[in-house]
């Protein structure tokens, strides 16, 4: 049987991002993170101490009143992908294919948005909305930074088990299926953001570039796709060593770990822009302690500082520091417009064994 997919692809759109054009990435050496040590140091403590108290008898766990307990669910992948795919505007950056995203929020004010978060965003005029809409429907720049990172730190993920934790587009988790990773499963906080993009974009991806799948180093390739996706006759193999799931993150962490299917801890767990509300630092640093296998490792992405929702880098480096489960390590610093750095981040016992400087993990 034969799916004919009525979409288009836009060729005359950037294949950057404006965001993300021509940025300059600088590796941040062992001597640079030497001398500036000290000084990131002092500033999370004050950052933290201001933030959280200064009290060694005070409870230093952020504020939970934000914090909403969406309930989580799976989504399933349709049979008919034509039905996923229609009339979706395709565009390319990073020799990816993504959902034009002008379009999916003009469909979902038709009504398609059954949670309304496009129509609240767009009343509130906020790209976030705590405990209703967490910014799903943007690819933010600090993704880019972190696919940088992947080719240039050499990262391995072929036959690893992996998470894009808060996915939003999910370009981290098509970039781990490219690298060959034997399962990526996908979460989002909004069912909308996963039902209107995230599988959209998986699927165009292992339809259209099956073939290239196994490329380690997405960004080297010099010129995008830009042909009319293939018709699949069937479901794409890569699409099955892959899941969806929305809802907070307590919550998915309960159906994973309760669930009837089998489930085995994620090798790496990739997220980008998720530490901007310090608010939801714990249900964070929970879900990483109980998802992440024993020697596996965390890549997040983040800006030093989120001005006017007061998250940061430092203050949840100084978070994780004080949970004493988890080592960090700033392997990179982005300095060029609003700084932005990429942390690795690994279990206390598995990190001690390990050598300092970025891990390849094979």
């Amino acid at each position: 049987m034969a799916f004919q997919f009525n979409f288009s692809i836009d060729e005359n759109e950037s294949n950057e991002p404006d965001a993300h054009d021509k940025t300059d990435l600088q590796l941040c050496s062992p001597k640079h993170k030497q001398e500036s040590t000290e000084k990131r140091k002092q500033t999370a403590d004050t950052v933290a101490d201001s933030r959280l108290g200064t009290d060694k008898h005070q409870d230093k766990t952020p504020s939970k009143k934000n914090v909403s307990f969406k309930a989580a669910k799976e989504h399933n992948i349709p049979e008919d992908l034509n039905k996923i795919l229609e009339n979706k505007v395709m565009e390319t950056v990073a020799d990816l294919y993504y959902i034009n995203m002008s379009v999916v929020e003009m469909m979902c004010l038709d009504g398609t948005d059954r949670e309304g978060i496009v129509s609240k965003s767009v009343s509130s005029h906020s790209d976030l909305i705590p405990g209703v809409y967490e910014g799903g429907l943007k690819v933010w720049e600090c993704t880019f930074d972190l696919i940088d990172y992947f080719a240039e730190a050499e990262i391995q993920f072929t036959n690893k088990t992996v998470l894009d934790l808060g996915c939003g587009a999910g370009l981290l988790g098509i970039v781990a299926l490219r690298g060959k990773a034997e399962k990526v499963h996908f979460q989002d906080y909004n069912s909308t953001v996963i039902d209107e993009i995230t599988l959209p974009n998986v699927v165009a991806n292992c339809i259209n570039e099956g073939n290239r799948m196994g490329s380690r180093d997405s960004r080297k390739t010099s010129k995008p796709p830009l042909k009319r996706p293939k018709k699949a006759e069937r479901l794409p193999n890569l699409l099955t060593n892959c899941r969806f799931f929305s809802g907070e993150w307590s919550e998915v962490t309960h159906l994973l770990l309760s669930s009837n299917k089998p489930f085995s801890k994620y090798d790496i767990i990739l997220t980008s822009e998720t530490i901007y509300n310090p608010d939801y630092y714990s249900a964070l640093h929970d879900i990483l302690a109980q998802l992440l296998h024993k020697n596996g490792r965390v890549y997040l992405a983040s800006k030093v500082h989120y001005f006017g929702v007061g998250g940061g880098i430092y203050l949840f480096e100084k978070f994780i520091e004080e949970r004493n489960v988890f080592s960090t390590s700033i392997v990179k610093i982005i300095d060029k417009g609003l700084q932005r750095c990429i942390m690795e981040m690994a279990f206390k016992d598995a990190s001690e064994n390990s050598t300092t400087g970025p891990s390849k993990i094979s």
